[in-house]
This record gives C-alpha cells, sequence and structure tokens, in this order.
C-alpha cells in the first residue's frame, strides 16, 4: 500500500485551479516575492528546492511549486510540454501578484525548469525582475543549436510509444523510481554518495503516488525540451543569473562562452555537484543576494564567469 504524500516543506501549502490544471505550492515568510522552481525528473517536487526555502523565508515571501504531474500538483494523463510547465509558471506569477502586489517577481528555477523560467520571462517580462537558473540545461558543448521553431520541442514519438507500450509503460516507471535506482541517479547529480537522504526519502515517495509515471514519461521521450531555447535565452533582458558546478554527469557548460558580453548576465561556478545549494547552502544563498542585490540597478559590465 502506497504511503500518502506528505508535505516537502514547511508553511502553508495551497491549491488553486489554473490553465495547467490544479497547481500545489508553499508559501511562507514576508518580503519581496521570490519563486522557487523544482527541476524535472523521475521523481521531482519542491523538496528539491528546501534549503533556499528555509534560508529565503527569513527575508521574503517565498512560493516554492510543484510543476504540472508533480508533488501535490495535477498528475492527470495528458500531455507535458514546456507550454504546459511555462503556463504554470504565469499562472504562479499572478498568484503571486495577487498577494505580493503588482511589483516583479525575482524567480530561480532548477536544471530543465530554468528553460521553463526563461520562455516565461520572454513571454511575460514585466512579471520578473530576475532570473535565476541552477545548473540550466541547453549549454551543452556537444550539444546542435537548438534555433528551431519557436515552440518547439526535441519530441520524440516512438520513445514514448515504446515507453508507455502495453504491459510494461509502468513497469518502466517503476524500475526507475525503485529506491537503489532513485539513490543511483542522486549520487550522479551530486557527483558523489554524499547525498541529501531527506530529500532521497521524500523522492522515493513521490514517486510512488498514483499518476507519478506520466510527466517523468513526457521528460525521458524529450517532450519537455525545447528545440527553441537558445533563441529563448538570448531574447531574455532581465537581469539573469546562472550557476553550475564541476562534479557528476551535469558539468558540460561550454556553450556558456556565448553570454560573453551580455552585460545582464552573470555567472558563478561552485565546486559542488549540480544542486549546490544542498552542499554549500551558506555560499550559495549569500552569492544569489549579492545577486539579488545588484537585478535592480543597470549594469553596462561584461558578465562575470567565475568559480567558487
Amino acid at each position: 500500500m502506497t504511503s500518502p504524500l506528505v508535505h516537502a516543506l514547511s508553511g502553508e501549502r495551497i491549491e488553486f485551479d489554473s490553465p495547467a490544471g490544479r497547481l500545489s505550492y508553499y508559501v511562507e515568510g514576508n518580503g519581496p516575492p521570490l519563486l522557487l522552481v523544482h527541476s524535472v525528473n523521475a521523481a521531482a517536487s519542491a523538496a528539491e528546492v528546501r534549503p533556499l526555502h528555509e534560508h529565503f523565508r527569513r527575508t521574503r515571501t517565498v512560493f516554492s511549486i510543484d510543476l504540472p504531474g508533480y508533488g501535490f500538483s495535477e498528475r492527470s494523463d495528458r500531455a507535458y510540454t514546456p507550454a504546459l510547465m511555462t503556463q504554470a509558471l504565469h499562472a504562479m506569477t499572478a498568484v503571486i501578484r495577487q498577494r505580493c502586489g503588482e511589483q516583479p517577481v525575482d524567480a530561480l528555477a532548477l536544471s530543465l525548469s530554468s528553460e521553463f523560467l526563461a520562455r516565461a520571462a520572454m513571454e511575460q517580462p514585466h512579471n520578473f525582475r530576475s532570473a535565476a537558473l541552477v545548473s540550466p540545461t541547453g549549454f551543452n558543448g556537444t550539444q546542435d543549436k537548438r534555433r528551431g521553431p519557436p515552440g518547439s520541442t526535441l519530441y520524440l514519438p516512438w520513445l514514448m510509444k515504446a515507453l508507455r507500450g502495453p504491459g510494461w509503460g509502468g513497469a518502466v516507471f517503476r524500475s526507475l523510481t525503485r529506491p537503489g535506482v532513485i539513490r543511483f541517479f542522486l549520487n550522479k547529480t551530486w557527483g558523489s554518495r554524499d547525498i541529501d537522504e531527506t530529500l532521497w526519502r521524500y523522492d522515493v515517495l513521490t514517486a510512488r503516488q498514483p499518476g507519478a509515471e506520466f510527466a517523468p514519461l513526457h521528460f525521458l521521450s524529450a517532450a519537455l525540451f525545447s528545440r527553441d531555447i537558445h533563441n529563448v535565452y538570448d531574447t531574455l533582458q532581465l537581469p539573469v543569473w546562472m550557476c553550475h558546478g564541476v562534479r557528476g554527469d551535469f558539468t558540460d557548460y561550454r556553450r556558456k562562452t556565448t553570454l560573453q558580453g551580455r552585460s545582464n548576465w552573470r555567472v558563478n561556478v561552485f565546486q559542488t555537484g549540480a544542486l549546490p545549494h544542498f552542499e554549500i547552502p551558506a555560499l550559495f544563498c549569500s552569492t544569489y543576494e549579492a545577486f539579488l542585490g545588484s537585478a535592480g540597478a543597470a549594469s553596462h559590465a561584461a558578465p562575470s564567469i567565475t568559480a567558487s
């Protein structure tokens, strides 16, 4: 019997209906709004932003969303696309502005969700003051430039058909979310066996909820990767902070050289895996706070690419 899902974060958990389906988010603290967006994988949820939620609730009104298909948000059998995820972020910013007023929002996203945040900021730039992209996708040096038609994706229908094949679709997902397999992938994310055990336990739990397989199967078939993301990144005019680590499976950021000369981008490299806020929370948060402090001021300097 599956254990019921428990809250991933402190604070109040609220659900609301939106064009992206029923969404859930956690809110806590007071001050200017900060939106935190977890990554997309087989067992994702708002649990992935826990260190940031706990730190920034002291000075900010922090909103941590469960994206469609994850956590307490709707997990129905439907098409999971960048457009759906972006729609969820638009709905979330509308909720934030209702609660906090018409001020623009600072937002931070992990990994593939950086693509959704970038698209949301491109489509509704007035809603965002800054964007932080932690271990973002789309900067792999071996990858062809992703400059496809607007809204296009890397979706592989044949792979989705195989993943959802009769009799084995559910078995594929269950095999990928066994406790040992989840630990294996977290080890690859950290580049170390010294993972966050609380996150591992929550990943195991959330991957066993009804409907947990639908969004991850779209992720595995590349339906959530934008073919036009390089064009999207190029359009961003707001202050952007990008950071990544040097260990594990997510360390190829050779395409970040394309950011040279863009005054609105700042890049930091941490001596960590792909989730530096778990490994070095104090340094990560102080670096991000320094960026937030300067985000409102216009800068004409070249972006800073440094190692921390």
